[in-house]
């Protein structure tokens, strides 16, 4: 079933499926009527010769310069052509699918000024499956992502480069196999295409929808870890997390019991310490203020995603032209950022589980390195090591974008949010965490093998998912093959799936 796109309604799930899975959008009725209206009442400006900014006049430093009639046709190509100046490769289709999704609901609240063709436009190039070629870098998170919307913006103009069942073609090219005629660009639609942080936003939005799935698994190894280390459990008792209120941490102590439950340890048949390690206790406190970040981030995302990001934005019912700064980042970069150093916590904690499992002073009686013929074998010594770079990688990454603002524009754009940056930086972050998450995974599931008892019913089926691709560590044998093979299980979600049908959802 298509998705609805009215400007109010849109969510992180929602443009997941767009960009991912190929859903059809469509542009909800009464939206394209608030286009027209809007449309409307910024042609009878036009025709007043009202002084409207980026309509007819020049932008940023040139702002003041007041355009002709004759200029105002062609200012729309010009405005393209220069803004589409980013650099590197690429970037990935579901990015730019989640990026003109995220447009279209921009133009679906009424405010933008464009013709309809722009929007519906759009919406035939998502649903076709035509994706412009946008390069990766070049935004600095206001005016909104100019540069790679305006990659974006070329298309309408049959101009730029678009994949296309498959194909690398010119944009003109791909719009004429897909059927879509070219709209072209006439007063106020580029401006209108472009002046929003849409793709920064749409990056982040998918983001956190692989991050929440990854904060479950995070739930799930280090209930395997717990087990194999066989911890006290009263720590994550929900009533003692109700005690102190934060939401994240309850959920997070539901989720880690739900996958023990049915454990021996959890039956009390078995002898724990008194107290133990913080790495172990501190669990649910420490991922749960990872789901209270992505909570907060949530809602600021999908507020952006349906709010008016435009410059200048029209109000119809007003006959107003309002200039402002809606296409700024930092909404959505803060957060994100925060977000950075949320993932790297987590990381933090499991490679301190990690290093409980492979201490044979900390290990309550495994064998050195999980490896039962220490000295002729270093069982998992090194794992530690690779789990160690990633993670100093992610600290490195996790120093805030938002703060770094470089003024443009001979100062006329004197802070910006610097929330592509951000953006970029955490796909890289959450990249190392699918490794550092799959390194304790195996561990856990190798400290496992040394135990005799019965362990949870959740855990037994993350055991049995990692088991089918990774064997256990009998003899050494290189390691990063097993890695990289837990690093691509932690990102298909194969694990959390098989622990959500064994125990219900730990959401």
């Amino acid at each position: 079933m298509a998705i609805i796109l009215d400007g109010t309604h849109l969510t992180i799930e929602q443009l997941a499926a767009v960009a991912r899975q190929g859903e059809k959008v469509e542009l909800h009725p009464e939206a394209l009527e608030r286009i027209k209206l809007c449309r409307a009442m910024l042609e009878e400006k036009v025709q007043a010769h009202e002084i409207m900014y980026g309509v007819n006049t020049g932008i940023g430093e040139f702002s003041e310069v007041v355009l002709t009639d004759e200029q105002v046709k062609d200012f729309q190509k010009y405005l393209i052509y220069n803004h589409a100046a980013g650099i590197g490769e690429p970037a990935p289709i579901e990015h730019v699918r989640a990026a003109m999704a995220s447009r279209i609901n921009v133009h679906a609240k009424g405010r933008s000024g464009c013709r309809p063709e722009i929007t519906l436009t759009l919406a035939a190039m998502l649903n076709q499956g035509v994706t412009p070629v946008v390069c990766q870098k070049g935004s600095v998170g206001a005016c909104g992502d100019l540069a790679p919307m305006s990659q974006i913006a070329l298309l309408l103009m049959g101009e730029g480069e678009a994949f296309y069942q498959g194909e690398r073609l010119p944009g003109h090219k791909a719009l004429e196999k897909a059927g879509i005629p070219i709209p072209g660009l006439q007063a106020r639609d580029g401006l209108a295409a472009i002046n929003g942080s849409n793709l920064l936003t749409s990056i982040s939005a998918l983001e956190l929808f692989d991050i929440n799935r990854w904060l479950k698994q995070a739930e799930i190894a280090c209930s395997m870890s717990l087990e194999a280390l066989i911890a006290n459990l009263k720590p994550y008792d929900v009533r003692l997390h109700r005690e102190r209120g934060f939401p994240g941490a309850v959920r997070s102590a539901l989720a880690i019991m739900k996958c023990i439950q049915g454990s021996d340890l959890a039956a009390g048949k078995i002898k724990t310490k008194v107290q133990d390690a913080y790495s172990m206790r501190s669990t649910p406190q420490v991922i749960g203020a990872a789901h209270d970040a992505v909570a907060y981030a949530r809602k600021q995302v999908e507020i952006e995603l349906n709010g008016v990001a435009d410059n200048p934005i029209f109000l119809p019912e007003h006959k107003l032209t309002l200039t402002g700064a809606n296409f700024q980042g930092s909404p959505v970069a803060l957060p994100m950022d925060m977000i950075s150093a949320a993932v790297t916590m987590v990381c933090v904690l499991s490679e301190r589980r990690l290093n409980r499992l492979t201490n044979p002073a900390l290990s309550v009686g495994l064998p050195s390195f999980l490896t039962k013929g220490a000295g002729m074998f270093s069982g998992m010594m090194l794992s530690q090591y690779t789990a160690d770079t990633l993670i100093v990688e992610q600290r490195i990454l996790s120093a805030p974008a938002s703060i770094q603002s470089i003024p443009a524009a001979a100062d006329q754009e004197d802070f910006v949010s610097m929330g592509m940056n951000t953006a970029l930086k955490n796909l890289q972050i959450l990249d190392n965490a699918y490794g550092v998450l799959g390194i304790e995974f195996m561990a856990a599931a190798q400290g496992l093998d040394f135990r005799e008892f019965t362990p949870g019913i959740g855990v037994r089926a993350a055991k049995t998912a990692i088991r089918r691709h990774v064997s256990h560590l009998d003899v050494d044998r290189p390691l990063n093959a097993d890695h990289n093979i837990m690093k691509a299980l932690v990102e298909s979600g194969e694990i959390l799936e098989d622990v959500e049908k064994a125990v219900g959802s730990l959401e």
